[in-house]
């Protein structure tokens, strides 16, 4: 972090190369998420100051799949399954992106969402291909009882098979979780029937990330980014805490714990 002469905390701030490339990747894309996570040790403060009702809060479980040695990490590719109260569903993501270079068919499918996440003093541009699947497939998929494959849609595991590294299909990958997840979506007064979400993901080692968002189009990110970030240093939460992204600590704990228990797989 860096501090100024006054003392006080220097805010990571885009520069301003970032800042034009953030601009124009706004021009092409469907929504931008803003993100900032907050450290475990300021985790409980920042429950209060923004008074989270926890009751409110759905649990839900994660699962992402993966080589043991993140070979799809590597190659830009985010496969996910999620466990939610009613239904589940799917995703095969690809970051970063360039949105004009992908197909137009990819880009007219009212399943495919081109999304800026922009975070304290960065930002990805990711293009998402959902799906929807059964709670109870993605837990026989978790007990070995069910392929990966059939988790996904025909449209999903096509972009799969076009981006994969050579030789790594989706019954191939191992899956890494699941993680339980404590979500909770509320509407401060200051930010004008704006939401935020919050999200604690519990990992299996005991760490904790609570990671705050709210989304909005392209053409009001730039109002949504400073009222939020306002409306969050007003109530003392730290913008400038590391930042570390949830899906990424996630493959790099469970890349882990197959390099010391292959028999973990």
């Amino acid at each position: 972090m860096e501090v100024r002469k006054n003392g006080r905390p220097k805010h990571r701030t885009l520069t301003g190369k970032q800042l034009a490339e953030v601009i124009e990747l706004f021009k092409q894309t469907d929504t931008v998420e803003l993100k900032v996570t907050v450290r475990d040790s300021d985790r409980y403060s920042a429950v209060r100051a923004l008074e989270m009702d926890v009751l409110e809060a759905e649990i839900r479980q994660v699962v992402f799949f993966d080589t043991p040695d993140l070979k799809l990490n590597r190659a830009g590719i985010i496969v996910r399954a999620r466990r939610i109260l009613k239904d589940g569903d799917t995703i095969i993501k690809l970051r970063p992106i360039v949105p004009a270079e992908l197909p137009n068919n990819l880009r007219r499918s009212s399943s495919f969402n081109i999304e800026v996440d922009v975070m304290p003093g960065a930002f990805v541009c990711s293009g998402t291909l959902k799906g929807k699947t059964d709670n109870g497939e993605v837990n026989d998929v978790l007990k070995g009882e069910r392929p990966i494959r059939k988790l996904f849609l025909r449209d999903q595991r096509a972009l799969f098979r076009q981006h994969a590294p050579r030789g790594v299909d989706l019954d191939s990958l191992k899956p890494f979780g699941p993680i339980n997840v404590a979500k909770l979506k509320f509407s401060p007064r200051e930010l004008k029937k704006r939401s935020l979400t919050a999200e604690l993901w519990f990992y299996p080692d005991g760490s904790r990330i609570l990671e705050l968002s709210t989304k909005c189009l392209a053409d009001d990110a730039f109002q949504v980014l400073a009222e939020t970030r306002s409306y969050l240093m007003n109530r003392g939460i730290d913008l400038n805490g590391g930042q570390q992204t949830k899906t990424r600590k996630a493959l790099e704990y469970f890349s882990r714990l197959y390099a010391r228990n292959p028999k973990a797989a």
